[in-house]
């Protein structure tokens, strides 16, 4: 695990991998199945695609409604950015130009199973973290800071489930 960054405007970022005793096409099936993904994460409540869409192709559009303790309730619109099956997949939240944050899921084959990784990116767009910075412009780095740790932690418990679900035995999809 490891993140990098300490004010919003570095766009600071985070990755966390695990390793998968599952090939990637089992796993690509899982990391693409954004209305699995609430059931993964303590602060992602739902998903759901927009436009008819019903699967991850470029350009596609989500929603997805979030909730957490400090920072109450809210909803986003992500755009599919990279779609490279069983490789890629990663949406920028909100403005694609200028997102709020970029998410992705990168997909290696290694040692007969797969290394995932999950990235995630703050900015440049602002997001719910800036209006608390606004308030608190002193406190941005620890700010920062504990957010960026938070999506550690987050990040690592979801692949935690992708891998236990991955891993059982020779289910093809969940």
């Amino acid at each position: 695990m490891e993140w990098t960054g300490a004010r919003y405007a570095d766009k600071p970022t985070v990755e966390v991998p695990i390793w998968i005793a599952a090939p990637p096409e089992r796993v690509w099936g899982l990391v693409t199945d954004i209305e699995l993904m609430p059931s993964l994460s303590a602060e992602l409540q739902s998903v759901e695609w927009l436009d008819g869409a019903t699967q991850p192709a470029p350009g596609v559009r989500f929603v997805g409604r979030s909730s957490h303790e400090a920072l109450g309730q809210w909803a986003t619109t992500s755009h599919v950015v990279e779609y490279e099956p069983p490789r890629v997949f990663a949406w920028a939240v909100e403005d694609p130009e200028q997102p709020s944050a970029i998410w992705r899921f990168t997909l290696d084959p290694e040692d007969g199973g797969t290394l995932l990784r999950q990235w995630m990116q703050l900015g440049p767009g602002r997001s719910g973290l800036s209006f608390a910075i606004d308030r608190m412009p002193e406190k941005e780095q620890k700010i920062v800071f504990v957010r960026m740790r938070e999506f550690e932690t987050n990040i690592g418990v979801t692949l935690t489930a992708i891998k236990k679900l991955a891993e059982k035995s020779g289910k093809a999809s969940v």
